[in-house]
């Protein structure tokens, strides 16, 4: 297979999806959850056997699709938006409409779990992990290999999201740790497919930099796809049979592993191959 030599294919259908990506994060940016906004919590208790996802049913009729729904026993924690003592009455009335008695026991109004300071801070860790990462892989294979690395992760990362940001699917605390997971594995991936170039280079006999790539990326694309398939079959199980508590966990997951898979095969290494081209 010609990756090298088609590499240009590859960067327009990488462009294709980031562009409109970028656009909407400009545009419309992201659809916080209430982890970035605050909002209100309720405590409640409902002694029928009812379960979180009945409670959650309840709270989509009255367009509270946001909201979290713990349980605790008989007890129940519905984090939500901001609500007026008006939506508070409605929505108690309709949790006794459904399940009979419900003993109201608290409201309060709670600020954003991940305030500014908290994404400055992480902001600051991925900077600090991406500059860490870039000296790891020059110490242990080139400088080149490190920049190549980093571009992959970016790459992942925007993917991730912009089509969040396209489809406005609601990000709350869990999707910042899909998204360093996302980034875990696609470092992994792409390290691989690097040590492997590495290997092929010291053996090389009369083979261009452009065969030896081609025929690295070879050998190690059953490993990757298979990776990526195992995943994700696991994944999609849990997309479809999880609940909605862990849905946008799952679903950046799937997308950041599908993306690190398509960007270690066919970006990484063409990126670093332009890169030695021109030193």
């Amino acid at each position: 297979m010609q990756i090298i030599q088609r590499r240009k294919i590859f960067y327009i259908i990488s462009l294709i999806i980031i562009i409109p990506g970028l656009v909407s994060l400009f545009m419309q940016g992201l659809n916080l959850g209430i982890d970035f906004t605050g909002g209100s919590i309720l405590h409640v208790k409902i002694e029928n056997n009812v379960n979180a996802g009945e409670v959650r049913s309840v709270l989509e009729e009255l367009d509270l699709e946001k909201a979290e729904v713990q349980k605790s026993g008989d007890e129940f924690y519905i984090r939500t938006v901001e609500l007026s003592q008006e939506q508070t009455k409605e929505l108690l009335n309709d949790l006794k409409d459904k399940f009979g008695k419900v003993e109201f026991l608290s409201a309060e109004s709670v600020g954003p779990t991940i305030g500014k300071e908290l994404t400055r801070n992480a902001i600051l860790a991925l900077l600090i992990a991406g500059v860490l990462m870039l000296i790891y892989i020059t110490v242990r294979f080139e400088f080149h290999f490190g920049i190549a690395a980093i571009a992959a992760i970016i790459h992942n990362v925007l993917v991730v999201l912009g089509i969040f940001s396209l489809f406005q699917w609601e990000i709350n605390s869990s999707f910042i740790a899909a998204i360093l997971t996302v980034i875990g594995y696609s470092i992994n991936d792409t390290i691989v497919i690097f040590d492997r170039i590495r290997e092929n280079m010291k053996f090389k006999l009369k083979e261009d930099r452009m065969t030896l790539l081609n025929r690295s990326i070879m050998q190690t694309l059953n490993r990757s796809i298979n990776t990526v398939l195992t995943s994700a079959f696991a994944l999609v199980a849990l997309l479809v049979f999880g609940g909605a508590t862990i849905k946008i966990f799952v679903l950046a997951m799937l997308i950041g592993f599908v993306t690190g898979a398509y960007t270690s095969i066919f970006i990484a290494s063409p990126i670093w191959y332009e890169l030695k081209a021109r030193a």
